[in-house]
């Protein structure tokens, strides 16, 4: 039996405020995360989806996404970190052999690894060839959430000799593997992105999870929650960034002054523009929020319906997830930008680092454009069409 919910999240809580404590700091050093991790690690947040027999948390993932919100508001590249780690350790479970995807969690609760990487598909692909017994692993991904901070990465690559994309859990510790830390981004600084360069890497034959294949033989409704699974991952990364910089920009507000009427004081119902910007901020960030619980409910369903899931049902979920992807970065975007307009040009001080929740929010929704969800939604409305199965990045 795992810990109760309110256990987690009360630990998120701690973990956020331990984090917020000097998170302008850290951010603008911009070091790799291995303090954070660490932190991560003593709080027992890395084991936290792993079933308790095996050694971990038992939490579900209605736990787990409200953990990644909470610290995303404190710091949205350590929520991005630790929401990325978890869809990555979660896909043994989703891809392999059950016996398998329990021996790897249980390592991994055992060892409290940090995963990293990404199965979205990329290009030039990863290949991997038979060699003995094992396989052989060649080629570069590029920018890589954790990649500088994992005990473990899971990619995706080809077999050569058949095309088959799969699913490989590698050891950034064995001969071959070179880890760039290329990334460079002006937001989400300390995901630990960067590249991984892989020579003739030994993959034992059980480090190989399964199969990413898109045939309907192969992927069943059940394995293809894996990709409405992350997106809500990233759903709640936008909303705690938004979230995050409301609760900073109010309490700013709350000690300072009035950005037009500097005889008002800060707070007063004598303020409307303030109070304006507030409320349509508000109410934002709350539907986006509505929508996600929404979609939520939906997905939690699905994950215990396993094996009796539909395609038709799969699809629901997945659409619910997009309209939650929308509106959250919607959100996420007119949040960290109006918000330093609400307080004014005291906002651009780099001692308040506020313009790091912009950058933050920005730089993730660059790589997840929302313009993609918005067409799947729209098929969907319009023509039926279920949405394709697309891993997030």
């Amino acid at each position: 039996m795992g810990v109760a919910p309110a256990h987690w999240l009360r630990v998120a809580r701690e973990t956020a405020d331990d984090l917020a404590t000097d998170a302008v700091a850290r951010e603008q050093a911009g070091k790799a995360p291995f303090d954070e991790v660490s932190r991560l690690r003593e709080a027992g947040l890395l084991t936290l989806l792993v079933p308790a027999e095996l050694g971990g948390g038992g939490a579900d993932w209605p736990t787990a996404y409200a953990v990644v919100r909470e610290l995303a508001a404190a710091d949205g590249a350590i929520g991005q970190l630790l929401g990325c780690h978890y869809v990555l350790s979660w896909s043994a479970r989703l891809f392999a052999e059950p016996a398998l995807a329990a021996r790897i969690e249980q390592r991994s609760a055992a060892e409290q690894w940090c995963w990293g990487g990404g199965l979205a598909r990329q290009e030039a692909r990863l290949t991997l060839v038979t060699s003995g017994d094992g396989y052989v692993l060649n080629g570069r991904q590029s920018y890589t959430t954790g990649v500088l901070a994992a005990d473990r990465l899971a990619v995706r690559a080809v077999r050569a000799d058949t095309g088959e994309p799969l699913a490989v859990l590698a050891d950034p510790t064995r001969r071959g593997v070179r880890i760039d830390d290329d990334a460079d981004p002006f937001g989400q600084r300390l995901a630990a992105g960067g590249s991984v360069e892989f020579d003739g890497v030994r993959v034992d034959a059980d480090e190989v999870l399964g199969s990413l294949s898109i045939d309907e033989d192969v992927l069943s409704p059940a394995t293809s929650l894996a990709s409405p699974l992350g997106r809500l991952v990233s759903v709640q990364l936008r909303l705690g960034i938004a979230e995050g910089m409301l609760a900073e920009a109010r309490e700013y507000s709350r000690a300072g002054h009035s950005t037009w009427h500097p005889e008002w004081p800060a707070g007063s119902p004598q303020d409307p523009q303030r109070l304006t910007e507030y409320g349509e901020l508000t109410v934002l960030t709350r539907a986006a929020s509505a929508l996600a619980a929404e979609a939520l409910t939906a997905l939690d369903g699905g994950l215990h319906r396993g094996a009796n899931l539909t395609y038709d049902e799969c699809a629901e979920i997945s659409v619910l997830v997009a309209v939650a992807e929308a509106a959250a970065t919607k959100a996420a975007h007119e949040s960290t930008a109006r918000a330093l307009d609400v307080i004014g040009v005291r906002s651009t001080s780099s001692r308040l680092g506020l313009d790091r929740f912009w950058r933050n929010a920005r730089t993730h929704t660059l790589h997840e454009p929302v313009a993609h969800r918005l067409r799947d939604v729209g098929d969907y409305f319009l023509n039926g069409e279920h949405p394709p199965f697309t891993l997030p990045v």
